[in-house]
């Protein structure tokens, strides 16, 4: 049987895989989106379902006031079989102007869905945090630059000793999300060099002692992607796993691109199989750079969860596929109130151009071309508005909703390429439920609307779209998320009550 890459399509870039059992777990980045890193779960290493989050809790992590791009980064998840623990630690990448500018959060659970524990702190101003435990029982935390590593204490809750680097990296740039593992004798080294761009990579040193002399593997990077025509660029971050079978393989970020060099849907995560050489080295796919094809894991079958996504809201909670843009403000939220099944989002202050707007609820993009849908009722006071958004960040979205303005209800379609807001067409609409329809094609999306689910209008086309993507604002310095869909309600001042029937995604 084959496969595709990527395998966890969308928006999860920074992947960290492990195996229990017969199960594997893999935690990704989630920068200012809650709750914070996706844990997602498979048996099949191909098809995957997202079973929960390390943070759930708003007291626990505060993104109100985190800018673009920043937030969580580069989450490691790791078992420990004598403790039938799980942990997760990852970097809380702060504002620019504050001073750490990056912590370490550490959270545990006995579950891999969680729930976790509240994150421990480590006091590290660097990025990209993972775990190693060695043989005689030590603790360490492994954190860029390359592979520097801090010794912790035994439940995992202290730094006592480090930082000390164990290897350098090659020397070139950006030598990052770094891991350590052990074999035949060996540590290995596994850095992430490059930059996290075009030309991203993965390169390797051994060595007998932890922090001994490393020799670099002489089949470095042992992934790169080449060829800046293919589909998948940006190949790097990765981590290795073994399967039951005695097989190995490489979870690494990825990212495709949409007609010319843009990723759209963010960073995603590719799988390739990986072979050890008589030397004691590794290959991934052979040393061939990323396929875009391969053959799948002698592992048994497994659903993991529909490309398709679909809510009709008639559950007390969100599902895990679910994320707020920063922390929700859960006073302007009614999910299922009176069993009725729908949403409900109060209008509450704030623009989408805005840290401070809360109410944006959102879901990833996982395909090129595909579709989104909601039924909303919605009357509008004057500088209230509720509808969909196609989000990147503050700087760079769409939206599509209904408003009030002058006295008349108008349905409006609003573009920011980081240029602020500009009004691309409008139409009166009558009270009562409308049906809202996205339709997106490569760099084009269609906004339609309709009142009786069979018949649409096309209220406006945006293209190219290159600008809800990494690439597409040059000006724009962090961005390292992805393209997300979903729903909205925002105001200038009143509380309105905006219902959503449902919420639905086709590819």
């Amino acid at each position: 049987m084959k496969y595709n890459n990527p395998v966890r399509r969308g928006f999860y870039p920074d992947p960290s895989i492990i195996r229990v059992g017969d199960d594997f777990y893999m935690a990704n980045s989630s920068f200012q989106y809650f709750p914070a890193i996706p844990i997602s779960h498979s048996k099949d290493l191909v098809h995957w379902e997202t079973i929960g989050h390390a943070v759930t809790e708003p007291e626990y992590l505060d993104l109100s006031e985190i800018m673009d791009s920043r937030g969580i980064w580069a989450p490691d998840i790791f078992y420990d079989e004598s403790e039938k623990m799980f942990y997760v630690i990852a970097t809380l990448r702060l504002n620019d102007w504050e001073r750490p500018a990056r912590r370490q959060l550490l959270m545990k659970s006995k579950r891999p869905e969680g729930p976790y524990s509240k994150p421990i702190i480590l006091d590290s101003d660097n990025i990209d945090p993972s775990l190693f435990f060695d043989d005689d029982g030590k603790k360490y935390m492994v954190i860029a630059r390359a592979a520097t590593v801090y010794e912790l204490d035994d439940k995992c809750e202290k730094l006592i000793s480090g930082p000390r680097t164990a290897w350098a990296g090659t020397g070139e740039r950006c030598a990052e999300g770094p891991h350590i593992m052990k074999r035949g004798g060996y540590y290995y080294a596994i850095v992430a060099e490059g930059g996290t761009g075009y030309g991203h990579g993965i390169n390797v040193a051994r060595s007998r002692e932890l922090f001994g002399e490393y020799e670099e593997c002489p089949y470095n990077p042992v992934m790169r992607q080449t060829d800046r025509e293919k589909l998948i660029q940006r190949t790097g971050h990765g981590k290795l796993v073994e399967d039951q079978n005695g097989d190995w393989w490489a979870a690494y970020l990825c990212g495709r691109r949409n007609m010319g060099n843009y990723t759209t849907l963010g960073r995603e995560t590719a799988l390739d199989p990986v072979t050890w050489t008589e030397d004691g080295w590794f290959l991934i796919n052979g040393g061939n750079g990323p396929s875009e094809e391969q053959t799948a894991p002698d592992l048994p079958p497994f659903e993991g969860e529909p490309k398709s996504f679909f809510d009709d809201f008639d559950q007390s909670k969100f599902g895990p596929r679910w994320e707020f843009v920063r922390n929700p403000n859960y006073d302007c939220i009614s999910l299922n109130d009176e069993k009725k099944s729908r949403l409900r989002l109060y209008t509450a202050p704030g623009n989408m151009y805005e840290v401070k707007a809360k109410n944006i609820l959102v879901c990833r993009e996982s395909e090129l071309c595909g579709a989104a849908e909601t039924l909303m009722e919605f009357e509008p006071a004057e500088g209230t508005r509720a509808g969909m958004t196609c989000y990147y960040s503050t700087a760079t979205y769409i939206r599509f909703n209904v408003t009030k303005r002058g006295g008349k209800k108008l349905l409006e379609l609003v573009i920011n390429r980081n240029e602020g807001e500009e009004l691309t067409a409008e139409a009166e609409i009558p009270n009562g439920k409308i049906y809202l329809r996205i339709e997106t094609e490569y760099q084009t999306r269609r906004f339609l609307y309709g009142f009786d689910g069979e018949s649409y209008t096309e209220l406006g086309t945006v293209e190219p779209c290159t600008f809800l993507c990494d690439e597409g604002v040059p000006n724009d310095r962090k961005r390292h998320t992805g393209t997300m869909t979903g729903i909205f309600a925002h105001s200038d001042g009143e509380k309105i009550p905006a219902d959503f029937d449902w919420f639905k995604t086709e590819y």
